[in-house]
């Protein structure tokens, strides 16, 4: 096999067969990266006067093409080659001959995976920010649609209060919000330049690791070059810690989804091509999607303790369980996006129950208004909640002079900032402007 580290020897088949795992297939991912690295790198070796000019501009355009293969997707790795980085250093050693093996010069594989794994998940954080925005702006514009249309509100599984689509639809894209603060932290992390820190200690070329931080588009280097490779698995950490977030919220509106599909329930539904049937039951319109949805952004909120426990025990420096970060992050991230255009997909097509009010089943969550009514009168809170608790016990509590069904939440008197009568989503947009700008 060919690989970066043959001394004139060779592992066994079995050896590398376990040791390789899953890296070719996912290095694939990084492909793009490594090239881009690479020719940061050799222009850093030019201007340090470590490579001639000539042989720069024949790496360079030996790269571009692999570049270019890349992007068209005609690159592969070869079945006898351990990994990406073996790879495209072969393929220059094929075009070029010796200078394609000057490459190497000043790094090691491990701050070359460093600074792949980096730049790739600066580029998934950034597409994972712009699908958010997407899902945010879509709750957005469903909670100015329907803020006047009541909803029972739920506490302990037990009709509570009134509540609004506007107040449902508008509490998950204000969590988004928060979710964006945690997804700009993983940025922040990831954002740094171990390209240089070699194998965690430096090298003896007088590498300008400012000019490659510069060129790849790095906010700063990971100055001291231990702490670049402690920051393998930090950098994985904080991105599973994000999208974890992230996943929580869906996983809440996706369960929200699923009961308000039920039909005793039945506060929303979608067009019967968004559903799915039964086997036996002809009836049956059932919520897969978000079912699938909910399982999904389960177990992404799992990647966060599977990468601590992998790197959790591990001395400083690289050790070769890093590797399987890959395998634990990679899979999740492709996960989240097809949760968030999924959620943004099957809300772009909801229909929403503005007659949920004309079942009595929900004149009792009318009582707290009743009781802050008598307050306002004059009767004393504790007796206002004692007398509506027995009027409700005896049957025969109702809420104003008419029909429930023609209440709207203009009509409660909830004007304090984020309540059925004040939304605020005005407010709540810009909090989402300024977590997800200036990244």
């Amino acid at each position: 096999m060919v690989t970066l580290w043959n001394k004139g020897t060779s592992c066994t088949a079995e050896v590398e067969k376990f040791t390789v795992g899953k890296d070719r297939e996912l290095d694939l991912r990084l492909a793009s990266y490594d090239v881009k690295g690479s020719m940061a790198h050799i222009r850093m070796l030019n201007k340090a006067g470590l490579l001639p000019d000539s042989e720069l501009q024949e790496l360079l355009s030996a790269l571009e093409g692999i570049l270019g293969n890349i992007e068209r997707g005609e690159f592969a790795i070869e079945d006898d080659v351990e990994d990406i980085h073996s790879q495209i250093e072969l393929l220059l050693t094929r075009t070029l001959g010796e200078t394609g093996k000057k490459i190497h010069a000043g790094r090691s594989r491990n701050d070359q995976v460093l600074t792949d794994i980096k730049l790739f998940l600066k580029d998934e954080i950034l597409e994972i920010r712009e699908e958010t925005l997407a899902l945010f702006r879509q709750l957005q514009e469903l909670s100015d649609r329907y803020c006047d249309v009541i909803l029972p509100g739920y506490t302990h599984f037990q009709i509570a209060m009134p509540s609004s689509f506007g107040l449902w639809f508008g509490a998950y894209a204000e969590a988004l919000v928060n979710d964006m603060h945690a997804l700009k932290g993983a940025y922040d992390v990831v954002n740094r330049n171990p390209l240089g820190s070699a194998a965690g200690y430096g090298n003896s070329f007088p590498l300008d690791r400012e000019y490659t931080t510069e060129l790849l588009g790095f906010a700063s280097p990971d100055y001291n070059s231990v702490a670049a490779q402690l920051s393998r698995g930090k950098s994985e950490l904080s991105t599973a810690g994000a999208i974890g977030c992230i996943a929580l919220t869906i996983n809440k509106l996706a369960s929200d989804c699923c009961i308000y599909m039920c039909p005793n329930f039945g506060f929303i539904s979608f067009p019967d091509e968004l559903t799915t049937g039964s086997s036996i039951m002809p009836h049956k319109k059932n919520p897969d999607v978000w079912e699938i949805m909910r399982g999904e952004c389960n177990r992404i909120m799992s990647v966060y303790n599977e990468i601590a426990l992998l790197c959790g025990n591990l001395p400083h420096g690289y050790h070769r369980d890093s590797q399987l970060l890959k395998e634990i992050l990679f899979p999740a991230l492709e996960k989240m996006h097809d949760c968030l255009q999924m959620a943004t997909y099957m809300l772009a097509n909801v229909k929403v129950n503005g007659n949920i009010l004309s079942n009595s089943l929900y004149e009792n969550m009318f009582t707290v208004e009743e009781v802050n009514r008598r307050t306002l009168e004059g009767v004393p809170f504790r007796d206002a909640y004692r007398q509506v608790g027995i009027e409700v016990n005896q049957g025969k509590f109702h809420y104003g002079n008419g029909s429930v069904s023609d209440i709207r939440p203009s009509s409660l008197g909830h004007t304090h900032c984020g309540s059925l009568g004040n939304l605020c989503n005005d407010r709540i947009a810009q909090l989402m402007n300024g977590a997800s700008s200036n990244w």
